[in-house]
C-alpha cells in the first residue's frame, strides 16, 4: 500500500537525531551555563589554593553537578516562559516556540531530570553544596520566573540572588564551609546581573513592553533606569576590590579588578550620558567578558603563586 502524501511529508521533515540533540541542548542555554559554571570553577580553584587540595574525583563531581544544575534550571525556566518566548522577537527561535521540542512538557521533564541528577551528585560532596544547588533552582525558577518576572520591576534584583550560588557552590564543594570571601564573590555576581539584564532590556524595550514584563527600563524612563544600573555597577566594582582585602591575593587579581572595573565604569557612564539602544547593546555585550576576565584573574592569581 502506498503511503499517503501527509505521511511522506512528515517523514521528509521529521527531525534527525542530531537536530533533537541540538534542541535539547539549546533549551539549557549553554552560553549562560558556561559563564555560571566558570564562576563556580574559578571559586573552587581559589578555595583549593587557600585551603588545601581537593580529590580529583570530587572536582569532577562538582563540575558535573553545577553544570547539570544550571542547565536544568534553564530548561525549566524555558518551559515556564514558553508563552513569552513565542511572542518576543528575541526568543522566537528557541526550541519550544519553534516546535523543535514538542510537546513543551518534555522540556520540563528534561530540565527536572538534569536537576535531580545534579542534586544526587551534590550529595556525594557535602550538605552545604546540596543546599546551594537547591537554592539556585528555587531562586531562578521559583522567585524569578514563576513569581516576580511578570509582576515586579524588582524581579531581577531578588531573582538575581540565584546567580551568585554557583560561586558559593564552588567554594563549599572544595571546603565544605562558607566564609566572607565566597560570600563577597557571590555578591559580585549578584550585583553584575542588573547591569547585564537591564542593558539588554533597554535594547529590547519594545519586545519586553509587548509582553508586559516589568523590567525596570520598561516601568520607568530610561534615564532613571540607567541611574539605577550605574549604581549597581559602582557597587559591583567596589565589591571586586573588597574581595582583594578578604583573601590572600597577589597583584594579578588586584590589577585585573582595577582595569576591568575602570573599563566597565567608563562604558556605563558613557551609556548613561548617551542613552541609546545601540549604546545599551554595547554595554550588554561587554558585561559577560567583564565577569569572565575578573574570574579568570582570580584563577591566574592563585595558580601563578
Amino acid at each position: 500500500m502506498t503511503e499517503s502524501f501527509v505521511e511522506t511529508v512528515y517523514k521528509d521533515n521529521r527531525p534527525g537525531f542530531f537536530d533533537v540533540v541540538r534542541a535539547y541542548l539549546e533549551v539549557t542555554k549553554p552560553i549562560s551555563v558556561l559563564l555560571l559554571v566558570f564562576t563556580a570553577v574559578a571559586t573552587m580553584v581559589v578555595a583549593i589554593a587557600f585551603n588545601g587540595p581537593m580529590a580529583t574525583r570530587d572536582i569532577a563531581i562538582a563540575i558535573a553537578a553545577v553544570t547539570l544544575a544550571c542547565a536544568g534550571s534553564n530548561a525549566v525556566s524555558c518551559y515556564v516562559d514558553r508563552d513569552l518566548d513565542a511572542t518576543m522577537e528575541r526568543t522566537q527561535k528557541r526550541p519550544i516556540p519553534q516546535g523543535r521540542i514538542s510537546p513543551p512538557i518534555r522540556a520540563l521533564y528534561w530540565g527536572m531530570l538534569l536537576f535531580i541528577a545534579s542534586l544526587a551528585l551534590a550529595l556525594l560532596l557535602n550538605p552545604i553544596s546540596f543546599v546551594w544547588l537547591c537554592g539556585g533552582m528555587l531562586g531562578y525558577v521559583g522567585v524569578y520566573s514563576l513569581w516576580l518576572k511578570r509582576k515586579s520591576s524588582w524581579n531581577i534584583i531578588l531573582g538575581g540572588f540565584s546567580g551568585g550560588l554557583p560561586a558559593l557552590f564552588g567554594w563549599s564543594a572544595a571546603t565544605g564551609t562558607v566564609s566572607w570571601l565566597p560570600l563577597a564573590i557571590a555578591a559580585l555576581v549578584v550585583l553584575w546581573i542588573p547591569n547585564h539584564i537591564w542593558s539588554l532590556a533597554i535594547y529590547y524595550h519594545d519586545d519586553y513592553a509587548k509582553v508586559k514584563v516589568p523590567m525596570l527600563p520598561i516601568t520607568c524612563e530610561t534615564k532613571r533606569a540607567l541611574h539605577c544600573l550605574l549604581s549597581t555597577v559602582v557597587l559591583m566594582v567596589i565589591c571586586s576590590v573588597l574581595i582583594y582585602f578578604l583573601g590572600s591575593w597577589g597583584m594579578v587579581y588586584l590589577v585585573t579588578a582595577i582595569i576591568t572595573g575602570i573599563t566597565v565604569l567608563l562604558v556605563s557612564i558613557w551609556v548613561y550620558l548617551r542613552p541609546t539602544r545601540k549604546n545599551a547593546w554595547v554595554l550588554f555585550k561587554f558585561s559577560s567578558p567583564y565577569l569572565f576576565f575578573l574570574f579568570l584573574g582570580m584563577m591566574i592569581d592563585v595558580l601563578a603563586r
